[in-house]
This record gives C-alpha cells, sequence and structure tokens, in this order.
C-alpha cells in the first residue's frame, strides 16, 4: 500500500472516528442537505414524471390528429401559461367544419367533471360528451354492450358508456354494470357499454374511470351548448398542413386569429413540456436554498469543531502534523457530512418514487443522481474550506495554550 493511499485512510478513519463520538450532532449536521437533495430530487422526479405522463395521455389519441383549441398557445406561453377560456365554439363551428371535405374526422367535446352515482356508491369522474367518433379518437373498444352512435346523439338519448374501473366501483364489477342506471346531477342514464380496460397507471385510469355521453344529451347540464375543443383528422399525415388551413380559414369567419389555436399533437405536447419546464425550474431553485441553508449549517457545526478541538489541534501541530493535514482533515470532515446527507436523501427520494411509480410516473434519472451527490459534495468543499483553514492557521503553542 502506497504512502498516499495509507494518508487517506487514516484521514477517513480519524473522521470517522470524531463523528462518532457525537452521533447526534453529526447526524442533525447533516440533515439540511438530506432534505435539500430530497426535495431538489423529488421536485425533478415530479417533473419528469408529469412529461411522461402528458405523453402518455397523447399516446391514447388517434394518428394523423389536430386540436383546435380556444385562446392562443404562443400567447399564453409568452405570459407565462396558456390563455384559454377566452372563448367556446359552437354548433355552427362544428357543422362548418365538417363540411371541409378534407377533413377525416371533426370530434367536438364537452368536458367536465361530475360525481356519478350508481348501485350504493358514489364516484367522481370526467363526463366526455362528444359524438361516436370520439371512440375512434381515444382508441377505445366496448368490453360490453356497444358504444353509442351518431343516431343516438341526434336523438339525445339518455344513455352513457363507462370506464371498466368506474362500473367495477358502483356495481362491484365491469360486466355487472352493463344495463345498471346512473345518475348524474339527478339526471338518470342507462349504461349500453362498457370499454375495455387501457391497463395500470394514472394515465389510463383517467379514461377507466371516464363517462361518455352524446353531446347532445349532456346539453342538461351544457346548458349554452357551448363546444371546449375539437379534434380534426386528417385521412394522412400529408394532408395535415392543408387541412388545417382549412380549418382556420372555417375559424376565422366566427373568430379573430387571437383567439383560437389550431395546433397538431407535437406542437401541443411542445408547449406544454414548455410551460411545465419552466414551472419546474423554479419549483427546483427553491427547493435548492435549502441545501444553501444545509451548507450554512455543515459551516457553523464545523467552526463549533474547530473551537472544541483547538488544543487537539495543537498537541497534533507539535508532534509534526502539517497546516495541509490540519487542513484536510477538517475538509474531509465537511465532505463526509455532506455525502452522508446526499446519500440519504437520495435514498429516501427512491424509496418515495417507488411508492408512487404505481399512481404517476414518477423517475429518478442519471442527471439528478449525479446532480445530487455532486451538489453535496460541492457543498461540502466550499462550506468546509473555511473552517477547516482557521484549524490549519492556528499557531501550535496558542493551541495548546488555549482553555
Amino acid at each position: 500500500m502506497t504512502k498516499t493511499m495509507e494518508y487517506i485512510i487514516f484521514t477517513l478513519k480519524s473522521a470517522l472516528f470524531d463523528f462518532s463520538r457525537n452521533k447526534g450532532r453529526t447526524f442533525l449536521t447533516s440533515l439540511g442537505i438530506l432534505i435539500g437533495v430530497l426535495a431538489v430530487v423529488l421536485l425533478t422526479a415530479a417533473g419528469l414524471g408529469l412529461r411522461k405522463y402528458i405523453q402518455q395521455q397523447f399516446e391514447l389519441l388517434g394518428s394523423n390528429l389536430v386540436t383546435v383549441l380556444p385562446g392562443n398557445l404562443d400567447e399564453g406561453l409568452s405570459s407565462g401559461g396558456p390563455a384559454f377560456g377566452r372563448i367556446n365554439f359552437s354548433e355552427e363551428d362544428f357543422q362548418k367544419l365538417k363540411r371541409v371535405r378534407i377533413i377525416k374526422n371533426v370530434v367536438p367535446l364537452y368536458s367536465r367533471s361530475f360525481t356519478v352515482s350508481g348501485g350504493n356508491d358514489s364516484k367522481y369522474s370526467e363526463l366526455y360528451a362528444s359524438t361516436a367518433d370520439i371512440f375512434v379518437t381515444f382508441n377505445q373498444k366496448a368490453e360490453y354492450g356497444k358504444l353509442f352512435t351518431n343516431r343516438d346523439v341526434e336523438k339525445r338519448s339518455k344513455i352513457v358508456v363507462i370506464g371498466p374501473e368506474l362500473g367495477k366501483k358502483l356495481f362491484g364489477s365491469a360486466k355487472k354494470a352493463l344495463g345498471q342506471s346512473v345518475k348524474i346531477e339527478k339526471q338518470s342514464f342507462k349504461v349500453i357499454g362498457i370499454t375495455k380496460s387501457k391497463g395500470g397507471g394514472l394515465t389510463s385510469q383517467d379514461l377507466d374511470n371516464a363517462v361518455y355521453m352524446p353531446y347532445k344529451t349532456a346539453y342538461v347540464f351544457n346548458t349554452e351548448k357551448t363546444i371546449m375543443a375539437f379534434y380534426i383528422q386528417a385521412r394522412t399525415e400529408a394532408e395535415i398542413p392543408e387541412m388545417k388551413r382549412q380549418a382556420e380559414k372555417i375559424m376565422l369567419e366566427n373568430f379573430d386569429d387571437d383567439e383560437f389555436s389550431i395546433v397538431e399533437q407535437k406542437d401541443l405536447l411542445s408547449t406544454i413540456n414548455s410551460i411545465f419546464s419552466i414551472v419546474n425550474t423554479v419549483l427546483v431553485a427553491i427547493a435548492a436554498i435549502s441545501l444553501l441553508v444545509g451548507g450554512i449549517g455543515i459551516m457553523n457545526i464545523m467552526y463549533v469543531t474547530v473551537t472544541e478541538r483547538i488544543k487537539e489541534i495543537g498537541i497534533r501541530r507539535a508532534l509534526g502534523a502539517r497546516k495541509f493535514d490540519i487542513l484536510s482533515q477538517f475538509l474531509v470532515e465537511s465532505i463526509i457530512l455532506s455525502l452522508f446527507g446526499g446519500l440519504a436523501g437520495l435514498l429516501l427520494a427512491y424509496i418515495i418514487v417507488f411508492f408512487v411509480q404505481p399512481l404517476f410516473p414518477a423517475y429518478i434519472d442519471t442527471f439528478s443522481v449525479v446532480l445530487a451527490l455532486g451538489v453535496s459534495s460541492g457543498i461540502g468543499i466550499i462550506f468546509g474550506v473555511f473552517p477547516a483553514k482557521k484549524a490549519a492557521d492556528l499557531s501550535p503553542i496558542d493551541a495548546i495554550r488555549y482553555e
């Protein structure tokens, strides 16, 4: 074993021995770094999970889709968020879009959250009111019963199609829900179909707990007969630019160009990701303040440690220890404290993410791990160098005589 390696091992053993003499203070000193690393890693994991969740939501939709939304997305992004809600679309807009020959499907959407009652239970659910084409758009098929048709839309039939999870919660099983009645705001609707399950995870559960209704039937709730958005579908990807141009021409007949947006899935996904990236960066920056506080805590404790061990430092210097040896000793102690807090925070973050993943697709990437350990080590060096230098600069004689 080389002298350098022996020196490193001796320094580490000495630092660990000093920590063992005051375990409580060692833990509390590292706690600030632990909380900071935990907060930063969890917020980063939540941001990554949110991005993945949004991508999964878009993957549930059919191909060659373009969305017509109220508000100007570009203007909303520059001001901090989409400018939704300024206008609502109408049946007139729907009929005009349907007459555009290049458009394969036009799907109007009215969506709202309701409490749905059935059997002996009530559950909070999302209502999707549209035409029969919504099932094509959302890639939905019937597991039991049937899906409603456009004839049901025109007849304003009081029927619904529900997701399998909602059926299970209300009636014990998805199959038993078929033919039953559910109540939404005291209005009764017959369940004519149960959709196939989209699988586990938060993304799929949204649709597996949903209620689908003919949009004209939903006029009992949507008394102003508004439409929140349109999904328009092209036959091929090559026809999307022309379809967007013609759809825009139709919408400009009733609205100004800054009152609506016509976006492809990839554009909308990019816009939403940009917004959440900004929000996540701000949240991580706020969480990083706790790392700064933790670093200051380590510096304060190391200053106290230097004061407590002045006589020890003097004896070591008298026995031949160099300034570099003393500097190394206290700097290593500071780095170990920071790394201990960083590793503990990272481990706790992994445990939390493990239990959250069945409900939300959060995950910790390599960058988060490197960032957590790199930042915690850096804090140990930066905030440890000042008390370490103070210890190294002590005069051996004065240190030995210190009381």
